[in-house]
């Protein structure tokens, strides 16, 4: 192997990185680069910044057989003869080895030949290209495999051949490991390394068949992410895009106006949130099934998989083994008191990249990109609370109306934080003032505790605002583990300033969302009778929920989350739990300069 140190693969031949496109830190990498990751880049920079770069990966069918099969494949490790030791044929499976004259490192599934001369050979989940009646490896695969060639290469062995075996179609693909794939795959390599350096995203691929089954789409968001730049009134830097992501492999092709957004991520998340609320419970684990018991009685049974969260209201006992099974899993664990207010999550490591946060805490200084997002987040709340009016209401107060209208517009106007904060408190008063006339309740239905005349908390002296405090702490738990998800620090917002133990970023998130879910959810659980007055109990000066009332009103919740609602910049139809991840997802690409101004959620 050589002792020569590997060159500095910083900048293109010729060609710097541009200034724009630096980080204020450099990006830190291993100083080996897998095989696996330069297949990555070539088949979409985007998927590789995010798995190298960020660290984000995401499952789906067919990375699962993927990996399934290469674990197979790996489950017996032979040790590789040195060239020329032997005569013999060569048969070894899962060898490691590495390139240090170009940080390259590469699990070879299979070596075979004999002597010095030898193949590696690739199992791919997938089909071969057709292309002229003929059968020929994929671009990516070809890379992948070259560099296997060249990583064998460079430790003595002879190797002038690669093969791709394709499990979809039981055929093997032979690739020529010539000089001109050898130099086009040390270019992809030296721009790899350039975008991976740099720390700047990758634009997304136009209109390409490869998005639907990209297992990163839900994160990536290819379609959306150039419709809100297009909504934004933004332009791609296509001289950086030429310069550092290649803009044919890219697909860094000018934005269309009125471009059709696929919807590739699912409507809805197979999983659930498992509730547990009363006295006398605990929740335990036995295998991968949690088991939920009261007195030391089974009363339910639910697999850890088939769960998103687990959220304990009161004196709920969990044991170690369920923490652990679940913060494993990546299953947060939200505590709440037996009234609803909410304590806190218990979580595994979560999103391990730090970028998203070091730029979400250098833009949260920045007082003129704080007023640039929270414009957009009061303006949108006003909008919905406007609409809920409007759709909800009686006779729905022409004044109140025009008000509304009114201080959105104005929102989008204001050159201060402060300014808002009176515009919201406004827009709040109108609001709240004409809320009871969604209440469809008759008068002589025995129903006087749902009247409602103002906004209360602390403790909620009615039953309506005893509902919206606890649907507004769920919303907030809710967009807190979202905010996990995606890589944010849930403390540090834009609008909402920091102060001790409140999310502030998840209530920036949360504002919009209000009237959508938590005072919808309240309006249809009292309008149509899923509670009544019995579901509440006096408390001195405080009504609360009794456990039977509490359970409908999650129930109701649930239901306006798993609601399908036709996002208005898009244009496809994503239940209200998907639309809070998609939403976040949007405010990071503003965070990281993507995205120019953030796209507030707002129904019509």
């Amino acid at each position: 192997m050589s002792a020569d140190p590997a060159p500095a693969p910083l900048v293109f031949p010729n060609r710097p990185i541009p200034a724009k496109a630096r980080l204020r830190r450099p990006v830190r990498l291993p100083d080996y680069l897998p095989a696996r990751m330069l297949n990555e880049f070539v088949y979409c920079p985007r998927l590789f910044f995010y798995e190298w770069v960020e660290g984000v990966f995401a499952h789906s069918a067919d990375t699962v057989e993927g990996s399934l099969r290469h674990e197979k494949l790996g489950e017996k490790t032979d040790e590789m003869p040195g060239p020329g030791a032997t005569d013999e044929r060569i048969h070894a499976r899962s060898v490691t080895l590495t390139s240090e004259t170009h940080g390259l490192i590469a699990t070879i599934d299979l070596v075979e030949g004999e002597g010095d001369r030898v193949s590696p050979v690739d199992y791919k989940h997938g089909a071969p290209r057709e292309r002229d009646g003929a059968l020929e490896a994929w671009p990516a695969d070809r890379v992948q495999v070259c560099v296997q060639a060249l990583i064998l290469r460079e430790n003595g062995y002879r190797c002038d051949e690669a093969v791709v075996y394709y499990n979809a179609t039981k055929q093997r693909v032979r690739v020529a490991i010539d000089e001109a794939l050898a130099a086009e795959t040390i270019d992809a390599l030296t721009r790899a390394r350039a975008v991976a350096s740099a720390g700047v995203v990758p634009p997304p691929l136009v209109d390409s068949p490869k998005c639907p089954r990209c297992s990163l789409v839900s994160i990536c968001l290819p379609d959306e992410t150039r419709a809100a730049m297009t909504w934004s009134g933004a332009e791609p830097d296509t001289t950086l895009q030429l310069e550092l992501f290649d803009a044919p492999a890219a697909g860094a092709l000018p934005i269309v106006a009125d471009e059709e957004v696929r919807r590739l991520v699912p409507a809805r998340d197979d999983l659930r949130p498992l509730y547990v609320t009363g006295y006398n419970f605990s929740v335990g684990k036995s295998n991968d099934v949690l088991q939920v018991r009261e007195k030391g009685q089974l009363v339910q049974e639910v697999r850890i998989r088939e769960i998103s969260q687990v959220s304990v209201f009161g004196n709920v006992s969990l044991t170690a083994g369920a923490v652990q099974a679940l913060c494993e899993a990546e299953r947060p664990i939200a505590h709440f008191s037996f009234g609803g207010w909410f304590y806190g999550l218990t979580q595994g490591l979560g999103l391990k990249n730090v970028f998203l946060r070091q730029e979400q805490f250098r833009r949260a200084e920045d007082e003129a990109f704080c007023l640039r997002v929270a414009r957009e987040i009061v303006a949108s709340k006003i909008r919905n609370q406007r609409t809920l009016l409007q759709r909800n209401h009686v006779e729905p107060p022409a004044r109140a109306i025009d008000a509304l209208r009114r201080l959105a517009r104005q929102a989008l106007e204001a050159g201060e934080l402060e300014t808002l904060l009176g515009l919201e408190g406004t827009a709040a008063h109108y609001y709240f003032a004409n809320l009871a006339g969604m209440l469809k309740v008759d008068d002589d239905a025995e129903q006087p505790a749902f009247d409602f005349t103002r906004r209360n908390r602390r403790p909620p002296r009615d039953p309506v605002n005893a509902l919206l405090s606890l649907g507004y702490s769920m919303l907030a738990r809710d967009l807190t583990i979202t905010c996990h998800a995606v890589g944010f620090d849930p403390f540090i917002g834009f609008y909402h300033q920091p102060r001790f133990g409140r999310p502030a970023l998840a209530l920036d998130l949360m504002e919009g969302f209000r009237p959508l879910i938590v005072d919808s959810a309240v309006i249809t659980a009292i309008n149509t009778r899923m509670v009544t007055r019995d579901d509440f109990m006096q408390v001195g000066p405080s009504v609360a929920l009794t456990p039977k009332g509490r359970k409908r009103f999650i129930t109701a919740y649930e239901q306006r989350m798993d609601a399908l609602v036709t996002h208005p910049l898009f244009g496809y139809r994503v239940n209200y739990r998907r639309v809070l991840e998609i939403q976040a997802r949007l405010l990071a690409r503003v965070v990281t300069g993507e995205l120019p101004r953030y796209p507030g959620f707002e129904t019509r």
